[in-house]
């Protein structure tokens, strides 16, 4: 059975072409475009060889810590920042219709429920994916151009040990982080607003937030977020090993954050449907 993320030598390539007496590579090594649904389909089978690797504990440390540092700080500014605007915004516009209907008390715990459990992750996703999973795409793409995972492969290093694992496992870690650093920000950037156009009281805002924001949001927070640090990864990193050559290395890229985008909101609102549908009925 053909291994999709196999990597196979030129050499071969020109060989196979002379024993055959054609002038063309064979169909699964051309430079074509391939679907959406491809990709998604390899993300799903390497995201299962990357989860029994976790399991057996074949996790590179040092390859860990590098690509934590790589991701966390390099997107912690875009994070906080769009947090932050996107708090002031969603404050002011809840304000807004809160205030019509008399509820302009409750302002606080409605801002928290709909900025943490939906805002926050998606948010920092999106950012973590534009900054980093393009950035899997484009290095591991490129190393596969140049056959440097050849190489890996003739020094009896497993590709997916070497470039997948560590930059998942980074992704899970370092972008819980990030959201939750966000949603301090963001609901700190929603409570300024608040207070600067609508006159609430910090004392209720925050008091409202403690009554309805319950442990269970913040879990959900961070399962979303660990979720969404997987896909970001996977999608980089399928769309790097399954680039066929130079010219489809920037089409890697911006597909790779792309699809990451779509497949986030899908997910998100499966994850929404089983944490959250009839929910309400508690408060």
């Amino acid at each position: 059975m053909l291994n999709p993320f196999q990597i196979t030598s030129p050499n071969t390539y020109g060989h196979s072409q002379r024993r055959l007496g054609r002038g063309r590579m064979p169909p699964y090594t051309q430079p074509q475009t391939r679907s959406c649904p491809y990709h998604i389909l390899m993300a799903l089978l390497l995201g299962g060889q990357v989860l029994v690797r976790i399991l057996r504990g074949r996790v590179r440390r040092s390859q860990v810590m590098e690509h934590m540092i790589a991701a966390g700080p390099g997107s912690l500014l875009p994070v906080l920042l769009t947090n932050l605007f996107a708090g002031m915004i969603f404050s002011i516009q809840t304000a807004r219709e809160m205030t019509r209907f008399g509820v302009l008390h409750a302002l606080g715990g409605a801002f928290a429920l709909g900025f943490c459990r939906e805002l926050a992750p998606i948010l920092s996703a999106a950012i973590l994916a534009g900054q980093v999973g393009s950035a899997f795409a484009a290095e591991i793409g490129s190393m596969k151009i140049t056959e440097q995972i050849d190489a890996l492969k003739v020094l009896r290093t497993d590709p997916i040990d070497y470039l997948v694992v560590p930059r998942v496992v980074a992704c899970c870690v370092m972008l819980p982080v990030l959201t939750m650093l966000g949603l301090v920000l963001g609901v700190g950037g929603g409570l300024v607003a608040a207070q600067q156009f609508y006159n609430v009281q910090g004392a209720i805002f925050l008091e409202s937030v403690q009554t309805l924001l319950e442990p269970q949001d913040l879990i959900a927070v961070l399962l979303k977020s660990v979720i969404f640090g997987a896909m970001i990864a996977l999608a980089g990193c399928t769309w790097g090993l399954t680039t066929t050559c130079s010219k489809g290395l920037g089409r890697a890229a911006t597909s790779a954050v792309v699809t990451t985008w779509v497949s986030l909101f899908v997910v998100d609102f499966v994850i929404t449907v089983l944490l959250f549908h009839g929910i309400a009925v508690t408060y």
